[in-house]
């Protein structure tokens, strides 16, 4: 357990809470990050957007273009939605990038929910 991306959960969720109350649901994904981006940066925290994804397979880089939505301070990867329903699919893909990054805490958020706390999946590696 990473108890530095565990403090930073918090601080991501009320950030996202923050954005949904303001914005509700009902846009485009990239609206919500850019909107969470600016709210994670108020909070003096390092936000990368897109970051790369790369697949390796015995020893060689598939080039494949996968990307992440955020990764936060280099711990956290936050996976953003803005769909009727998350699906297990949406999941697995979080814990494959935390696979692929090496990393602990990857957050599924979708904000296509009438109440944020609905659409926020907590995915630990």
């Amino acid at each position: 357990m990473n108890e530095r991306a565990d403090q930073l959960s918090g601080l991501i969720i009320g950030a996202a809470i923050e954005v949904h109350r303001c914005l509700g649901p009902g846009l485009l994904e990239s609206a919500y990050e850019k909107a969470l981006v600016f709210e994670l940066q108020k909070k003096g925290l390092q936000v990368r957007t897109q970051e790369a994804v790369p697949v390796i397979y015995k020893g060689h880089d598939l080039q494949c273009n996968y990307r992440l939505d955020l990764l936060v301070e280099g711990l956290v990867i936050i996976e953003l939605k803005s769909v009727e329903k998350l699906l297990p699919i949406h999941k697995a893909q979080v814990i494959t990038y935390l696979k692929l990054k090496r990393l602990w805490l990857g957050l599924l958020i979708n904000f296509n929910v009438p109440v944020l706390k609905q659409g926020i999946i907590r995915v630990v590696n």
